[in-house]
């Protein structure tokens, strides 16, 4: 049985999926746009929009009573990956801001993002 995750401090679903689902042991993030929850606007440059995404995961997992130090799994979706090293100073820093382990992590580039964001990270984080 599945818990579903709803929290405020991250962005609404905009389709028919949820913010994230607690299997009990491993929670489940749906991929997250760089939305700013409070006032659903999003930044123009990658470097704001990949901290705002990791932001969101993070309010995810919290939600589920977890922490960042908790994620063991991601992946980043990019729209050019001409800006991997923007995207990858930016999560060095989140993790390392935080305390955590550098998870498993995936980064591929697509050719759209729901918006037309710049990126979209999606996380599995395990209940310890």
């Amino acid at each position: 049985m599945s818990n579903i995750i709803a929290t405020t401090n991250a962005p609404a679903a905009i389709g028919p999926y949820v913010q994230g689902v607690d299997l009990g042991s491993m929670v489940f993030t749906s991929g997250q746009l760089p939305i700013v929850p409070a006032t659903g606007e999003m930044s123009a440059d990658v470097a704001s929009q990949t901290r705002q995404s990791l932001k969101n995961v993070q309010a995810i997992i919290e939600a589920a009573g977890l922490s960042v130090q908790n994620i063991f799994k991601m992946t980043v979706f990019v729209k050019d990956l001409n800006t991997f090293a923007a995207v990858n100073e930016v999560y060095q820093a989140f993790f390392e801001e935080h305390d955590a382990p550098f998870p498993a992590r995936s980064c591929v580039e697509v050719a759209r993002l729901p918006k037309d964001a710049l990126v979209e990270i999606e996380a599995i984080a395990l209940r310890q």
